[in-house]
């Protein structure tokens, strides 16, 4: 009743790749968008790790660029664990919770 009152709404055609009922696959828009932002991260994460290598070379006797060039290293490696560390985690809570690993990582939501 309420369909013919507002007409049929189709999908844009940018999202009709991504599959599912009626063309719409918002959980596998999603998941591209999350797995391209942790793309990013790893590039942003070897970027910094390159510049902060060149930066420990340069830095000379200097304790305090020395120090800073390890700081940066550092918080380099970090920002690269939580990143890959995060489809572990969510993989392990996917199990734990739903009794599937891909299922955080790959939504199956249910539509009409």
């Amino acid at each position: 009743m309420l369909a013919d009152i507002f007409g049929n709404i189709a999908a844009p055609e940018a999202l009709s790749r991504f599959g599912g009922p009626d063309g719409i696959g918002i959980g596998k828009f999603l998941n591209t968008i999350l797995r391209g932002m942790i793309v990013v991260a790893g590039i942003w994460a070897l970027f910094n790790l390159v510049s902060a290598g060149y930066s420990f070379l340069a830095a000379g006797e200097d304790p305090k660029k020395i120090a800073g060039a390890w700081g940066k290293i550092w918080q380099s490696l970090l920002g690269l664990a939580v990143a890959a560390g995060s489809f572990v985690l969510a993989a392990i809570f996917g199990q734990l919770i739903f009794g599937d690993p891909t299922f955080i990582l790959n939504p199956k939501i249910p539509t009409p």
